[in-house]
């Protein structure tokens, strides 16, 4: 509350928003691969309310700043209401930050190394106050944000800045069309999120909820990342020219040939996409790790990458117009990590397939190794049948798992004890409500069934929270439990719509509601919930079950 009322203090707007997304961030459990909640705090509609429980100026402002930054209208509707009957004077911008307004121009640095670029766009709040967010999107991790910041005053402004401090040609600026800023941050947002382990700066992911808001008030329906597309033809005659021009000359044989094949394949795949931008940070990725653990060969083999590269940074290098110095560098990173990698290619790793499985957990990456052909590991099909146990709950439910539809089945009361009863029946109201507007019958009574449960079960768990967040956090159960929402046509977007309730409430509440039924709340960025038992499984998914089983077993 202190940070709260110094934040109130200032003239300026981005401390307390700063306050405000940090707090959203800290509770952001979407699902995602990088990790979830910490498990000791309590679920953000709780915390919320003991804000409105407290009647503080310091408590209206962050319910003010985070109903804005979180984009939820019934949020933001309560927020109001509340705010009027204390009756405390807040800043207009913040009262009415559903009024603020993208700066027109959106900008973008890039590197000509092709590594990644900073997109800077900004915001005008009510009451003429700007403020700035610069995204870096790296290209080299996958094309996803590692580091983002806020500041206050306008795009042009602040990109003057970092250019005169910056002072590199290399660099270039160009307008960025809103619509494609938006959506090319939303997936590298996206992107990141389902990335392991989770990128983290002093500034990330602290602001993501404001540059979450920042960016969706771009406008939409614009085009994302677009792959440069190399065809076989393409890369052959590539290929050719390098061995044609005088930096290729005299390494054309079989074995560069091979591994000339295998940068291509780097080039194109990862980074940026082009095969002709090489930087330091590339050539890092590739001798560090990407060689040694894809490229399952013998020493004297991989010992001529390093030469190979060189030649080849030279020529691309020279075909794209770089500057001799950029290309110095890239050079000297080779220098600087040959060494090190023709010590590793002579070290026992694991490789190849074995590299996979020790990233699945499967191998012990610093060894031993058995030999794949020697029966000592599990085949490929085996490891993936262990992956479909969770979802039915073990070995023997897959082998008996049939595909008959559930029944209509009716709500089962005597499950549930008295003290839920009440909240029972209201949250049973709005899932058969729900069921009838977005889903079938089938999952109708897989809702049912989790409902009866969560109350047997722990119905201190049913009775905490809203009827309707609980409702819409077992819709969301049975939908993703079923691969409704990737494989059945509805989004979560529907399903929100349908509550009313914010983009995080039916993971946050859902995740409350798994553990109170003993079921481990684990991330799930993308495929379907494991809820451990086929009553909870629609025909079609136990048929997309049976099908992968039996795929697997042969």
């Amino acid at each position: 509350m202190d940070d709260v009322a110094a934040a109130l203090a200032e003239d300026e707007p981005l401390s307390l928003l700063g306050v405000a997304s940090s707090l959203l961030a800290a509770f952001d459990d979407r699902p995602s691969l990088g990790g979830q909640t910490e498990p000791s705090l309590p679920p953000l509609d709780a915390v919320l309310q003991t804000f409105f429980d407290v009647d503080l100026i310091e408590t209206s402002a962050l319910l003010a700043a985070i109903a804005g930054l979180a984009g939820d209208d019934v949020l933001r509707h309560r927020v109001r209401r509340e705010i009027a009957d204390r009756r405390h004077v807040l800043p207009r911008w913040l009262v009415a930050l559903d009024q603020a307004e993208p700066v027109d121009r959106v900008l973008e640095m890039r590197h000509v190394l092709g590594d990644g670029e900073n997109v800077v766009l900004g915001v005008r709040l009510p009451g003429g106050h700007e403020l700035c967010a610069v995204v870096y999107i790296d290209h080299n991790l996958g094309t996803l944000v590692k580091d983002a910041f806020v500041v206050p005053g306008r795009p042009s402004e602040l990109v003057d800045k970092m250019r005169a401090t910056a002072d590199d040609p290399d660099t270039t600026l160009t307008d960025l069309d809103p619509a494609d800023a938006r959506a090319r941050i939303t997936e590298a947002i996206e992107l990141g999120a389902i990335t392991f382990p989770p990128l983290e700066t002093d500034t990330w992911p602290a602001c993501q909820p404001f540059i979450e808001w920042a960016v969706g008030l771009l406008p939409a329906g614009g085009t994302g990342y677009v792959r440069p597309e190399w065809t076989d033809g393409d890369k052959q005659a590539l290929t050719e020219r390098f061995f044609a021009s005088p930096f290729g000359a005299g390494l054309d044989d079989a074995d560069r040939r091979s591994l000339l094949e295998s940068l291509l394949w780097f080039g194109t795949d990862y980074g940026p996409g082009d095969p002709l931008r090489w930087s330091p940070v590339a050539v890092e990725i590739l001798l560090d790790d990407w060689i040694p653990r894809k490229i399952v060969a013998d020493v004297p083999y991989l010992a001529q990458a390093p030469d190979l590269l060189r030649a080849f940074i030279r020529f691309s290098h020279a075909e794209r117009g770089i500057r001799p110095a950029l290309t110095a560098e890239t050079l000297a990173a080779v220098d600087e990590l040959e060494p090190g990698y023709q010590a590793t290619i002579r070290t026992p790793r694991p490789q190849g397939p074995m590299a996979l499985l020790a990233r699945m957990g499967v191998l012990d990456p610093d060894g031993p190794w058995p030999d794949l052909e020697d029966g000592a590991l599990p085949t490929f099909g085996e490891l993936m049948l262990e992956r479909l146990y969770p979802a039915v709950g073990g070995a023997q439910a897959l082998a008996e798992l049939d595909d008959a539809p559930l029944p209509d089945e009716p709500f089962d009361r005597s499950r549930v004890p008295a003290e839920a009863r009440e909240r029972a029946g209201e949250v049973l109201v709005l899932v058969d409500q729900c069921c009838r507007a977005l889903m079938d019958r089938e999952l109708r009574t897989v809702a049912r069934r989790l409902l009866a449960r969560i109350a047997e079960d722990d119905p201190q768990a049913l009775r905490r929270g809203r009827a309707d967040t609980t409702a819409a956090a077992i819709c969301w159960i049975a939908a993703k439990a079923n691969d409704v929402f990737d494989e059945g046509g509805l989004t979560v977007k529907q399903l929100l719509d349908w509550f009313g309730v914010s983009a995080n409430t039916p993971s946050q509440r859902g995740r409350t509601l798994l553990r109170a039924i003993g079921v481990e709340a684990t991330d799930h960025a993308f495929g379907p919930l494991d809820l451990g038992s086929p009553e909870y499984l629609t025909a079609a998914r136990r048929a997309a079950l049976i099908d992968a089983r039996d795929l697997y077993r042969g």
